[in-house]
């Protein structure tokens, strides 16, 4: 017998990093868990005891942070993931960890963004949530950015790479439309990862900036708008600039990456699989 495939056999979409029903449910808690870790200022009112632990908020971080490994660790366990798939993982990390600190400091320019929204578009949303969280970590270790911030990076990240998995016409569209598809995507997902960010750390700031500041004592309203003014007076300039270096980026070298990926993933042999129509064909 050769290992080849019979004539009538067909093969199917195979993502090197599924999510099964136990990874599925521990991303939809941690996910939970960080919508409302991220929103609580938003979310309890006035007169709840809940804003007066705002400086609690790292020991609910570092608890986030163990619930994003046992995700992590949970997908991986369960998708079978073979030594190839791991190779791959992590020479992709590495690259993003490696491309994060590239131009840190100039205007929000992290070429990693966009290594992650192709990656994530290749490889699948399992995979995708994976690689960004995995890649924050790296990048935090790299780079000395080990904070009560890392575990809302890492989610925010994992988010980002995912839904570029998601996005539709994975098996058929390409060419223009597909790069202007990721182009957008890339756009949108950038400012959305930096307001989880800035929203993860802004209670921290209760009391230094009046205007700006969380307010435990106003309504949902006004502390929506302290907090819009704070982003948009501190982390718009890094928000517009990781954006639109994702767009020239992803526009620039998105072809080329684009099929190195896809040639990776096929050579790889986790982007098919093989099954049979019957006995005798």
């Amino acid at each position: 017998m050769t290992g080849t495939a019979p004539a009538g056999a067909r093969s199917r979409a195979a993502d090197p990093v599924r999510l099964g029903p136990r990874s599925l449910a521990a991303l939809l808690l941690v996910s939970a868990v960080g919508v409302v870790a991220v929103g609580w200022p938003f979310l309890a009112p006035p007169s709840s005891r809940i804003a007066s632990h705002a400086q609690d908020a790292p020991w609910l971080f570092a608890g986030l942070l163990v619930l994003l490994v046992a995700v992590l660790a949970a997908t991986i366990a369960e998708s079978g993931l073979g030594p190839k798939a791991v190779a791959m993982l992590g020479v992709l990390a590495a690259t993003g960890a490696a491309l994060r600190p590239v131009g840190a400091g100039t205007a929000g320019i992290e070429p990693m963004f966009f290594l992650m929204v192709l990656s994530g578009r290749v490889l699948g949303p399992g995979f995708g949530f994976t690689l960004g969280s995995l890649t924050m970590f790296a990048s935090a270790l790299l780079t000395g950015g080990v904070g009560p911030w890392l575990p809302f990076q890492m989610l925010a990240m994992g988010w980002f790479t995912m839904g570029a998995g998601l996005l539709p016409g994975a098996g058929r569209l390409r060419g223009r439309g597909e790069l202007a598809l990721l182009a957008g995507y890339g756009f949108l997902a950038a400012f959305g990862y930096g307001l989880v960010v800035d929203l993860a750390g802004w209670p921290l700031l209760a009391g230094n900036a009046s205007n700006l500041s969380f307010d435990p004592h106003a309504g949902p309203a006004a502390n929506l708008a302290r907090f819009l003014a704070y982003s948009l007076a501190t982390a718009m300039g890094w928000n517009l600039g990781r954006a639109l270096c994702t767009v020239a980026l992803t526009l620039l070298l998105g072809p080329a990456l684009l099929r190195a990926l896809r040639r990776a993933t096929r050579r790889a042999a986790f982007e098919t699989a093989v099954t049979f129509d019957g006995p005798g064909t």
